[in-house]
């Protein structure tokens, strides 16, 4: 692992390692081999994690199984001002600990670093031969962003190009590896009952919503240069956009699926840069309230510029040009301090043809929508509508819901780890992909970068559910966004009488 001593080493790779071991779905035969600037010993360094761990799994640390887990964790640290003399460190280390570990040459290198110095790590693990597959596999793990943008994505791909082959390079995008997004997939295809409505005929829109409580934390020389657009919506909303769109694949095989989200990103109408401003939103979050807490505007974070026009709230509607498809847009949104935490897939289906209740009713009837729950509860609701018990003839909205919540769910990384120890690719990314998404980002980026006017941000409150032009971005095509937290029952009748009051 480079990066080792980093918050996604600490907070994600190590605690999945930890419990892929816990649970036996880890073979005895590993080692984990960390590197990071930080200097310290191995001692050191297995103190610092065993805090780690307690913190990050306050009820499943077990001291006996650390001792275990420890045993297999080494440290060495890496000065990435010289990263050839400390790859040719790490070359003389391994085979010594792959002979006594028994690991057979199988190795995964994993770069929890930082996207600027991914080019001269990956060169140097190149140069060093140690990409070459001798007796086991080699694979390589690259963590998001993807580049900066469709040039450095393409430059990256090449430097990777140059030492790995296609399959043994593992683009990860966590939200794949998420429990119900891979549930989708059985949903749409293993139930007869759901896949021949799964088109226009049926769903009027499809919104994805990616919300999130917290502000940038500690990233804002991270932030400063990605923004909400490359951070959230180049791989993790349109990856969720493909899954949930795609044709159904010929076999449930990773080959297969990547064809399918690779035609469906060819499907996607290209955004025109004059036109952005017609489908697209974006904002950047002001002081506000998160929970009764009081907390800063983005520009009074520490470390980011106080005039910057870093957007951190975006929506925008995308249309797919393909037979499925045609006339049905999909509504994406995703920002910082936001009401809640909570990603989401929502299938909004069309009305009734004819409104048999109408003369008997003076209410709208709100459509089925089917939502699929990412994070956190993950799950499946379907809502319908049923008369409500009593004398008046009255319907009432119901949820059918499938939760996860009293499941064991392996974490997202967990499942992205395990799957690139077995060679298993569906949850991974193509180089193609990566260069389709960036290429239909790029007249938004264009777009949004020639923003100067600095007093059109902030344009939301922190604890809103995002800018007011968002909200109107729906509602011209006479659509609402689903709400961001739970609706009294009056909320839900001023949303019915909206949606009704439309044509």
């Amino acid at each position: 692992i480079f990066g080792a001593a980093g918050n996604l080493t600490r907070k994600k790779l190590l605690p999945a390692l930890f419990r892929l071991f816990r649970d036996k779905l880890l073979q005895e035969n590993f080692f984990i081999y960390c590197t990071d600037r930080a200097e310290m010993d191995e001692s050191r360094y297995r103190d610092f994690f065993q805090q780690a761990l307690k913190e990050a799994l306050p009820n499943e640390f077990k001291s006996s199984l650390w001792e275990k887990f420890s045993r297999r964790l080494y440290y060495s640290c890496f000065n990435y001002q010289r990263p050839a003399s400390c790859i040719d460190h790490l070359k003389n280390q391994l085979p010594a600990l792959e002979k006594s570990h028994e690991t057979q040459g199988n190795r995964i290198f994993y770069l929890a670093i930082p996207p600027g110095i991914f080019e001269d790590v990956i060169h140097n693990i190149g140069s060093a031969g140690l990409s070459h597959e001798m007796d086991g596999y080699v694979h390589i793990v690259v963590e998001k962003p993807f580049g900066h943008d469709l040039i450095s994505a393409d430059r990256l791909n090449q430097v990777l190009n140059t030492y790995f082959r296609e399959d043994q390079i593992y683009r990860i995008d966590h939200y794949l590896a998420k429990e119900t997004v891979q549930n989708m997939l059985m949903f749409r295809f293993a139930n007869s009952i759901f896949e021949p409505i799964w088109n226009r005929n049926f769903i009027d829109h499809v919104q994805i919503t990616a919300s999130e409580q917290i502000g940038i934390e500690d990233r804002a020389d991270y932030y400063e240069k990605a923004g909400i657009l490359r951070d959230m919506f180049q791989s993790h909303l349109f990856e969720l956009l493909a899954i949930t769109a795609i044709e159904p694949p010929s076999s449930f095989k990773a080959e297969r699926l990547i064809e399918e989200k690779i035609k469906l990103f060819r499907s996607i109408r290209p955004f025109i840069t004059e036109a952005v401003p017609e489908q697209v939103i974006i904002g950047q979050y002001g002081p506000g309230y998160i929970d009764g807490r009081e907390v800063p505007s983005y520009r009074n974070e520490p470390g980011v510029h106080p005039e910057s026009m870093t957007p951190t709230f975006a929506a925008m509607k995308v249309l797919v040009d393909n037979w499925r498809w045609n006339g049905v847009p999909f509504y994406l949104r995703s920002g910082k301090r936001l009401p809640t935490r909570k990603t989401e897939i929502s299938l909004h289906f069309k009305s009734v043809p004819h409104m048999m209740f109408s003369r008997i009713m003076d209410e709208y009837i709100e459509p089925n929508i089917l939502t699929f729950r990412v994070q956190p509860d993950e799950g499946i609701s379907l809502s319908f509508q049923t008369k409500r018990p009593g004398t008046r003839v009255c319907l009432y909205p119901v949820h059918m819901n499938y939760s996860y919540e009293k499941k064991v769910l392996l974490d997202a990384y967990a499942w992205v780890l395990l799957d690139c120890m077995i060679g298993d690719r569906m949850l991974f990314m193509k180089q193609e992909e990566v260069e389709l998404t960036w290429g239909l980002l790029t007249p938004v980026l264009e777009w949004s970068e020639t923003l100067r006017e600095k007093t059109m941000f902030p344009n939301y409150a922190a604890g809103s559910p995002g800018p007011e032009d968002a909200t109107r971005l729906i509602q011209k095509d006479g659509r609402i966004w689903t709400p961001l937290e739970s609706e009294t029952h009056n909320e839900r009748s001023d949303r019915a009488r909206f949606r009704g009051s439309q044509p």
